[in-house]
Protein backbone atom coordinates (compact mmCIF):
# COMPACT_ATOMS: atom_id res chain seq x y z
CA UNK A 1 0.00 0.00 0.00
CA UNK A 2 1.49 3.48 -1.11
CA UNK A 3 2.03 5.68 2.16
CA UNK A 4 -1.18 8.44 1.85
CA UNK A 5 0.30 12.12 1.51
CA UNK A 6 0.56 14.12 4.60
CA UNK A 7 0.86 10.80 6.83
CA UNK A 8 4.01 9.00 8.35
CA UNK A 9 5.10 5.38 7.96
CA UNK A 10 3.38 4.60 11.23
CA UNK A 11 -0.15 5.50 10.11
CA UNK A 12 0.24 3.65 6.51
CA UNK A 13 0.96 0.44 8.98
CA UNK A 14 -1.71 0.93 10.77
CA UNK A 15 -3.91 1.16 8.24
CA UNK A 16 -2.21 -1.89 6.61
CA UNK A 17 -2.84 -3.98 9.64
CA UNK A 18 -6.46 -2.75 9.64
CA UNK A 19 -7.18 -4.01 6.63
CA UNK A 20 -5.31 -7.36 7.20
CA UNK A 21 -7.55 -7.90 9.94
CA UNK A 22 -10.45 -7.22 8.01
CA UNK A 23 -9.87 -9.89 5.33
CA UNK A 24 -8.34 -12.44 8.20
CA UNK A 25 -12.42 -12.15 10.03
CA UNK A 26 -13.29 -13.30 6.38
CA UNK A 27 -11.73 -16.43 6.55
CA UNK A 28 -11.69 -17.35 10.64
CA UNK A 29 -14.71 -15.78 11.40
CA UNK A 30 -16.66 -16.04 15.18
CA UNK A 31 -15.85 -14.29 18.72
CA UNK A 32 -12.90 -16.67 19.43
CA UNK A 33 -10.99 -14.97 16.11
CA UNK A 34 -12.06 -11.68 16.70
CA UNK A 35 -10.91 -11.80 20.16
CA UNK A 36 -7.49 -13.53 19.37
CA UNK A 37 -7.27 -10.51 16.67
CA UNK A 38 -8.22 -7.70 18.90
CA UNK A 39 -5.12 -8.81 21.11
CA UNK A 40 -2.57 -9.04 18.17
CA UNK A 41 -0.46 -6.90 15.83
CA UNK A 42 -3.23 -6.58 13.49
CA UNK A 43 -5.18 -4.39 15.95
CA UNK A 44 -2.64 -1.65 16.33
CA UNK A 45 -4.24 1.22 14.86
CA UNK A 46 -7.04 3.25 16.88
CA UNK A 47 -8.48 6.56 15.76
CA UNK A 48 -6.63 9.66 17.12
CA UNK A 49 -8.43 11.61 20.27
CA UNK A 50 -9.02 14.50 17.67
CA UNK A 51 -9.54 13.98 13.72
CA UNK A 52 -6.81 15.25 11.35
CA UNK A 53 -7.26 16.23 7.85
CA UNK A 54 -4.81 13.81 5.43
CA UNK A 55 -5.13 14.72 1.84
CA UNK A 56 -6.74 11.17 0.09
CA UNK A 57 -5.85 8.91 -2.62
CA UNK A 58 -7.91 7.52 -5.20
CA UNK A 59 -9.63 8.33 -8.13
CA UNK A 60 -12.04 10.96 -5.95
CA UNK A 61 -9.42 11.35 -2.73
CA UNK A 62 -8.34 14.41 -4.21
CA UNK A 63 -12.18 16.20 -4.29
CA UNK A 64 -12.61 15.60 -0.57
CA UNK A 65 -11.75 18.03 2.08
CA UNK A 66 -13.54 18.67 5.52
CA UNK A 67 -14.30 22.65 4.60
CA UNK A 68 -17.16 24.14 2.33
CA UNK A 69 -17.05 27.01 -0.08
CA UNK A 70 -15.45 28.02 -3.35
CA UNK A 71 -11.34 27.44 -4.24
CA UNK A 72 -11.98 29.13 -7.31
CA UNK A 73 -12.95 32.55 -8.82
CA UNK A 74 -15.20 31.94 -11.84
CA UNK A 75 -19.11 32.36 -12.54
CA UNK A 76 -21.13 30.56 -14.54
CA UNK A 77 -22.26 30.91 -18.08
CA UNK A 78 -25.87 32.02 -19.20
CA UNK A 79 -27.97 30.84 -22.17
CA UNK A 80 -30.92 32.66 -23.39
CA UNK A 81 -33.46 30.24 -21.84
CA UNK A 82 -34.76 30.89 -18.17
CA UNK A 83 -33.67 27.29 -16.82
CA UNK A 84 -30.20 27.35 -16.66
CA UNK A 85 -28.92 24.17 -15.49
CA UNK A 86 -25.78 23.16 -14.18
CA UNK A 87 -24.51 19.57 -13.93
CA UNK A 88 -23.11 16.65 -14.78
CA UNK A 89 -24.13 13.24 -16.68
CA UNK A 90 -23.93 10.71 -13.73
CA UNK A 91 -27.27 9.78 -12.03
CA UNK A 92 -27.66 12.41 -10.00
CA UNK A 93 -27.84 14.72 -13.21
CA UNK A 94 -29.65 12.47 -15.31
CA UNK A 95 -32.57 12.59 -12.65
CA UNK A 96 -33.10 16.30 -13.73
CA UNK A 97 -32.07 16.13 -17.10
CA UNK A 98 -34.49 13.55 -18.28
CA UNK A 99 -37.20 15.33 -16.32
CA UNK A 100 -36.34 18.46 -18.12
CA UNK A 101 -36.40 16.63 -21.68
CA UNK A 102 -39.81 15.11 -20.86
CA UNK A 103 -41.54 18.66 -20.14
CA UNK A 104 -39.76 19.79 -23.31
CA UNK A 105 -41.15 16.89 -25.19
CA UNK A 106 -44.89 17.55 -23.18
CA UNK A 107 -44.95 21.29 -22.88
CA UNK A 108 -42.28 22.41 -25.01
CA UNK A 109 -40.18 23.71 -22.48
CA UNK A 110 -36.70 24.83 -23.51
CA UNK A 111 -33.17 25.13 -20.80
CA UNK A 112 -29.45 25.60 -21.34
CA UNK A 113 -27.42 22.97 -19.66
CA UNK A 114 -23.96 23.47 -18.95
CA UNK A 115 -21.55 21.09 -17.96
CA UNK A 116 -19.79 21.15 -14.73
CA UNK A 117 -16.55 19.08 -14.40
CA UNK A 118 -16.59 17.52 -11.09
CA UNK A 119 -13.01 15.52 -10.65
CA UNK A 120 -9.06 15.83 -11.54
CA UNK A 121 -8.19 19.36 -12.11
CA UNK A 122 -11.71 21.01 -13.08
CA UNK A 123 -13.33 20.89 -9.60
CA UNK A 124 -16.02 23.70 -11.10
CA UNK A 125 -18.23 22.60 -8.49
CA UNK A 126 -15.64 24.83 -6.14
CA UNK A 127 -16.26 27.87 -8.21
CA UNK A 128 -17.32 31.19 -7.11
CA UNK A 129 -20.03 31.09 -9.43
CA UNK A 130 -21.15 27.52 -8.55
CA UNK A 131 -21.04 27.69 -4.64
CA UNK A 132 -23.62 30.49 -4.97
CA UNK A 133 -25.70 28.29 -7.17
CA UNK A 134 -25.05 25.21 -4.40
CA UNK A 135 -23.75 25.51 -1.25
CA UNK A 136 -22.95 22.13 -1.32
CA UNK A 137 -21.04 21.80 -3.77
CA UNK A 138 -23.17 18.88 -5.76
CA UNK A 139 -24.14 18.92 -8.77
CA UNK A 140 -26.93 19.38 -9.88
CA UNK A 141 -28.03 23.14 -9.57
CA UNK A 142 -30.35 25.43 -11.49
CA UNK A 143 -30.67 29.34 -12.21
CA UNK A 144 -34.52 29.88 -12.75
CA UNK A 145 -34.76 33.22 -14.28
CA UNK A 146 -38.89 33.41 -14.63
CA UNK A 147 -39.11 37.06 -15.73
CA UNK A 148 -36.38 37.13 -18.49
CA UNK A 149 -32.74 37.68 -19.14
CA UNK A 150 -33.17 41.22 -17.22
CA UNK A 151 -33.41 39.78 -13.74
CA UNK A 152 -30.46 39.69 -11.97
CA UNK A 153 -31.23 37.58 -8.90
CA UNK A 154 -32.78 34.29 -10.12
CA UNK A 155 -34.37 31.79 -8.09
CA UNK A 156 -31.76 29.36 -7.24
CA UNK A 157 -32.92 25.33 -6.37
CA UNK A 158 -30.39 22.77 -5.63
CA UNK A 159 -30.85 18.80 -4.59
CA UNK A 160 -32.42 16.92 -7.70
CA UNK A 161 -35.61 16.17 -5.97
CA UNK A 162 -36.14 19.42 -4.84
CA UNK A 163 -35.35 20.40 -8.08
CA UNK A 164 -37.80 17.63 -9.76
CA UNK A 165 -40.55 19.02 -7.38
CA UNK A 166 -40.13 22.75 -7.92
CA UNK A 167 -39.78 22.38 -11.83
CA UNK A 168 -42.66 20.16 -12.10
CA UNK A 169 -44.57 22.52 -10.07
CA UNK A 170 -44.38 25.20 -12.08
CA UNK A 171 -44.62 23.65 -16.07
CA UNK A 172 -46.22 20.51 -15.58
CA UNK A 173 -49.54 22.55 -15.56
CA UNK A 174 -51.46 18.69 -16.52
CA UNK A 175 -49.79 16.91 -13.20
CA UNK A 176 -48.48 14.33 -15.61
CA UNK A 177 -45.07 13.66 -13.91
CA UNK A 178 -46.15 14.74 -10.18
CA UNK A 179 -49.53 14.20 -9.54
CA UNK A 180 -51.54 17.04 -8.09
CA UNK A 181 -52.45 18.13 -4.01
CA UNK A 182 -54.97 16.20 -3.21
CA UNK A 183 -54.53 13.41 -5.71
CA UNK A 184 -53.91 10.14 -3.45
CA UNK A 185 -51.29 9.24 -6.23
CA UNK A 186 -49.09 12.43 -5.15
CA UNK A 187 -48.20 10.95 -1.75
CA UNK A 188 -46.95 7.22 -3.32
CA UNK A 189 -44.94 9.36 -5.67
CA UNK A 190 -43.73 11.36 -3.05
CA UNK A 191 -42.91 8.65 -1.52
CA UNK A 192 -40.69 6.89 -3.96
CA UNK A 193 -39.19 9.94 -4.57
CA UNK A 194 -37.81 10.48 -1.46
CA UNK A 195 -36.97 6.64 -1.60
CA UNK A 196 -34.12 7.08 -3.78
CA UNK A 197 -32.68 10.29 -2.03
CA UNK A 198 -32.23 8.28 0.95
CA UNK A 199 -31.19 5.05 -0.65
CA UNK A 200 -29.13 6.12 -3.59
CA UNK A 201 -26.07 7.29 -1.27
CA UNK A 202 -25.66 3.23 -0.15
CA UNK A 203 -25.83 2.31 -3.52
CA UNK A 204 -23.41 5.35 -4.85
CA UNK A 205 -21.35 6.37 -2.36
CA UNK A 206 -21.58 3.09 -0.70
CA UNK A 207 -21.20 -0.25 -3.11
CA UNK A 208 -20.02 2.19 -6.00
CA UNK A 209 -17.04 3.47 -4.39
CA UNK A 210 -15.60 0.55 -2.44
CA UNK A 211 -16.47 -1.93 -5.51
CA UNK A 212 -15.41 0.23 -8.06
CA UNK A 213 -13.23 3.35 -6.99
CA UNK A 214 -11.44 2.72 -3.50
CA UNK A 215 -8.02 2.20 -4.37
CA UNK A 216 -8.21 -0.73 -1.99
CA UNK A 217 -10.72 -3.76 -2.18
CA UNK A 218 -11.95 -4.06 1.34
CA UNK A 219 -14.27 -6.96 2.25
CA UNK A 220 -15.94 -6.13 4.48
CA UNK A 221 -17.05 -2.82 2.94
CA UNK A 222 -17.81 -4.55 -0.28
CA UNK A 223 -19.58 -7.07 1.70
CA UNK A 224 -22.24 -4.38 3.98
CA UNK A 225 -22.77 -2.55 0.88
CA UNK A 226 -23.63 -5.21 -1.56
CA UNK A 227 -25.79 -6.81 0.63
CA UNK A 228 -27.64 -3.14 1.06
CA UNK A 229 -27.49 -2.39 -2.67
CA UNK A 230 -29.17 -5.89 -3.41
CA UNK A 231 -31.78 -5.12 -0.42
CA UNK A 232 -32.82 -2.05 -2.10
CA UNK A 233 -33.12 -4.01 -5.24
CA UNK A 234 -35.46 -6.73 -3.29
CA UNK A 235 -37.84 -3.72 -2.51
CA UNK A 236 -38.31 -2.70 -5.84
CA UNK A 237 -38.57 -6.10 -7.68
CA UNK A 238 -40.95 -7.00 -5.32
CA UNK A 239 -42.92 -3.66 -5.65
CA UNK A 240 -42.92 -3.94 -9.32
CA UNK A 241 -43.73 -7.32 -9.00
CA UNK A 242 -46.93 -6.58 -7.28
CA UNK A 243 -46.65 -8.76 -4.71
CA UNK A 244 -45.07 -8.60 -1.20
CA UNK A 245 -44.22 -12.21 -1.24
CA UNK A 246 -45.11 -13.75 -4.85
CA UNK A 247 -45.11 -17.62 -3.35
CA UNK A 248 -47.30 -16.91 -0.79
CA UNK A 249 -49.69 -14.62 -3.13
CA UNK A 250 -49.93 -11.47 -0.76
CA UNK A 251 -50.31 -8.04 -2.89
CA UNK A 252 -48.85 -4.87 -2.28
CA UNK A 253 -50.44 -1.20 -2.21
CA UNK A 254 -52.96 -0.03 -4.89
CA UNK A 255 -49.84 1.33 -7.02
CA UNK A 256 -47.54 -1.51 -7.02
CA UNK A 257 -47.13 -4.22 -9.96
CA UNK A 258 -45.64 -1.80 -12.54
CA UNK A 259 -45.53 -0.89 -15.28
CA UNK A 260 -44.07 1.97 -13.25
CA UNK A 261 -43.50 2.86 -9.94
CA UNK A 262 -46.26 4.35 -8.93
CA UNK A 263 -48.88 2.38 -11.83
CA UNK A 264 -49.74 3.06 -15.29
CA UNK A 265 -47.50 6.32 -16.83
CA UNK A 266 -43.61 7.44 -15.17
CA UNK A 267 -43.43 10.20 -12.67
CA UNK A 268 -40.51 12.10 -11.15
CA UNK A 269 -39.75 8.98 -9.16
CA UNK A 270 -39.37 6.67 -12.35
CA UNK A 271 -37.15 9.60 -13.55
CA UNK A 272 -34.99 10.19 -10.33
CA UNK A 273 -35.11 5.56 -9.82
CA UNK A 274 -34.02 5.07 -13.56
CA UNK A 275 -30.56 6.37 -13.34
CA UNK A 276 -29.44 4.99 -10.53
CA UNK A 277 -31.54 1.24 -9.97
CA UNK A 278 -32.47 0.93 -13.64
CA UNK A 279 -28.74 1.81 -15.43
CA UNK A 280 -27.32 -0.39 -12.64
CA UNK A 281 -29.27 -3.55 -13.51
CA UNK A 282 -28.93 -2.92 -17.01
CA UNK A 283 -25.34 -3.23 -16.55
CA UNK A 284 -24.33 0.56 -17.15
CA UNK A 285 -22.92 1.55 -13.85
CA UNK A 286 -19.33 0.45 -12.00
CA UNK A 287 -17.73 -2.05 -14.12
CA UNK A 288 -18.97 -5.71 -13.66
CA UNK A 289 -21.14 -4.80 -10.58
CA UNK A 290 -24.36 -6.03 -12.78
CA UNK A 291 -22.63 -9.68 -13.08
CA UNK A 292 -21.16 -9.48 -9.82
CA UNK A 293 -24.69 -8.32 -8.23
CA UNK A 294 -26.83 -10.86 -10.31
CA UNK A 295 -28.94 -7.89 -11.61
CA UNK A 296 -30.49 -9.51 -14.26
CA UNK A 297 -31.06 -12.49 -13.13
CA UNK A 298 -32.39 -12.11 -10.02
CA UNK A 299 -34.48 -8.78 -9.94
CA UNK A 300 -36.15 -9.42 -13.73
CA UNK A 301 -39.41 -7.33 -12.47
CA UNK A 302 -36.95 -4.38 -12.22
CA UNK A 303 -34.69 -5.08 -15.42
CA UNK A 304 -38.44 -4.93 -17.06
CA UNK A 305 -39.12 -1.64 -15.80
CA UNK A 306 -35.57 -0.32 -16.94
CA UNK A 307 -35.77 -0.91 -20.49
CA UNK A 308 -39.18 0.51 -20.50
CA UNK A 309 -37.88 3.96 -18.75
CA UNK A 310 -35.43 3.28 -21.31
CA UNK A 311 -37.12 3.38 -24.32
CA UNK A 312 -38.95 6.68 -23.67
CA UNK A 313 -37.60 9.73 -25.45
CA UNK A 314 -37.26 11.87 -22.97
CA UNK A 315 -35.55 9.46 -20.69
CA UNK A 316 -32.45 8.73 -23.94
CA UNK A 317 -32.34 12.36 -24.45
CA UNK A 318 -32.22 13.53 -20.63
CA UNK A 319 -29.33 10.24 -20.41
CA UNK A 320 -26.94 11.58 -23.24
CA UNK A 321 -26.77 15.61 -21.69
CA UNK A 322 -23.88 16.40 -20.33
CA UNK A 323 -22.25 13.27 -20.52
CA UNK A 324 -18.31 13.23 -21.06
CA UNK A 325 -18.16 9.90 -22.93
CA UNK A 326 -20.17 7.50 -24.53
CA UNK A 327 -21.63 6.78 -28.17
CA UNK A 328 -24.31 9.43 -28.15
CA UNK A 329 -23.53 12.18 -25.92
CA UNK A 330 -24.14 15.99 -26.02
CA UNK A 331 -21.48 17.73 -23.40
CA UNK A 332 -24.08 20.92 -23.58
CA UNK A 333 -27.32 21.26 -24.34
CA UNK A 334 -28.82 24.54 -25.43
CA UNK A 335 -31.85 23.73 -27.82
CA UNK A 336 -34.24 20.48 -28.58
CA UNK A 337 -32.64 20.42 -32.31
CA UNK A 338 -28.90 19.33 -30.50
CA UNK A 339 -30.11 15.97 -30.54
CA UNK A 340 -30.29 15.81 -34.32
CA UNK A 341 -28.31 13.20 -35.96
CA UNK A 342 -28.07 11.69 -32.29
CA UNK A 343 -31.13 9.57 -32.35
Amino acid sequence: IMPLSGTNQTCTSAASSSILAITALAFVGGAAAASAMRSSSLFKYKPDRIWKFRPQRGTWGAVNRPTAGPRSTTTLPRGQHNIQLYSLGTPNGMKVTCLLEELCLQYGIEYDAWRIGIGGKELQQFSTGFVEANPNSKIPALLLYQNGQDVEEPTRIFESAAIMMYLCEIYDTDGIFLPPVGDPKRAECLSWLFWVQGSAPFLGGGFGHFYHYAPIKIKYAIDRYSMETKRQLDVLERHLSGYVDSQLGEKQSTYSGGPYLCGDHPTVADMSCYPWYGRLVQGELYGSSSEFLRTREEYPNVLEWAERMEARKGVKRGCMVNRSTGDKILRERHSSADFDGLE
